[in-house]
């Protein structure tokens, strides 16, 4: 369980640090550059050797690795922009609703048993992810469609390649950790050509507090993706309740943390979010957890 306390406890710090940026002027993307950055330095002291070896370049991984970098700084750019351009709320909502995707393909392409009663919490994750995000009526309308589709749709795809991976190639930690370096290396090197090309061309400023806000984000964004592949190979429930719980969970924190460091208050329709997250969770998790 300490895998699931650290996803969810690592990821909801992402958010609040996103929720934090625009108040300090940090500029989102160069951001994202730096803590990328930070996390092959991060990742490389955590596993205490030098990660670009001959026998890790011609691992079988390698490929994938590399695909899900470049996914990765896509996927982390274009939730930083649909936050600052359509709002919190719908950015949420399209992320964490992703998780029916994973979920789905778990249980067509492994095969994992699926209960009427998980069945009834995956379906019940949707309105409790919803209604758990949804704020006013008036930031509903500046949403962008396709904005939010192309989010749902690339998270979704995202969390079920890590599946993918961490099934048929990452079997033990050294490769877990290796793995998960190269993925950081992979974005932390295109986010740096797009970078530099961006200062050459004088579209964006160079700031030194840009770079500190990268190693904030960077530590906590390197451990959630690793533990989160330590959470799904460690086999305690099935990856079919894994996603979602940890998913909801995130969604539940995030709200929590809302109310102590923004002074958000809920509304009825967040506390019936709330509620509806916490019986999915329940419920997908039944078997496993009883």
């Amino acid at each position: 369980m300490i895998y699931f306390i650290l996803v969810i406890v690592l990821n909801t710090l992402l958010s609040v640090l996103f929720k934090i940026f625009p108040k300090y002027n940090i500029d989102t993307f160069q951001a994202i550059v730096f803590n990328y950055i930070t996390c092959v330095i991060t990742g490389t002291w955590y596993l205490g050797d030098m990660p670009y070896t001959t026998t890790q370049i011609h691992a079988a991984w390698l490929p994938y690795a590399i695909i899900m970098g470049i996914a990765f700084i896509s996927v982390f750019n274009l939730i930083g922009y649909c936050t600052k351009t359509i709002g919190i709320t719908a950015t949420t909502i399209s992320n964490k609703l992703s998780l029916i995707i994973p979920v789905i393909i778990s249980i067509i392409a492994y095969n994992e048993t699926s209960t009427t009663l998980r069945i009834i919490g995956i379906l019940l994750a949707i309105p409790a992810v919803y209604f758990s995000s949804k704020k006013t009526e008036k930031a509903e309308k500046q949403n962008s469609w396709k904005l939010i589709a192309l989010l749902f749709l690339l998270s979704g795809l995202l969390d079920s390649f890590v599946k993918f991976v961490e099934t048929t190639f990452l079997n033990n930690t050294e490769d877990q950790a290796y793995f998960t370096i190269y993925v950081f290396s992979t974005a932390a090197i295109i986010g740096m050509g797009i970078l530099i090309q961006n200062l050459i061309r004088k579209k964006t400023k160079f700031a030194f507090k840009n770079i500190v806000a990268g190693c904030i984000l960077g530590i906590p964004n390197y451990f959630s993706i690793y533990f989160f592949i330590k959470l799904l190979n460690s086999h305690i429930m099935n990856s079919s309740a894994i996603i979602p719980i940890a998913n909801i969970g995130v969604v539940v924190c995030a709200a929590i943390a809302a109310l102590f460091l923004f002074k958000e208050r809920m509304n009825k329709v967040n506390t019936i979010g709330l509620l509806l997250g916490i019986a999915a969770i329940l419920l997908i998790a039944f078997e496993d957890l009883f």
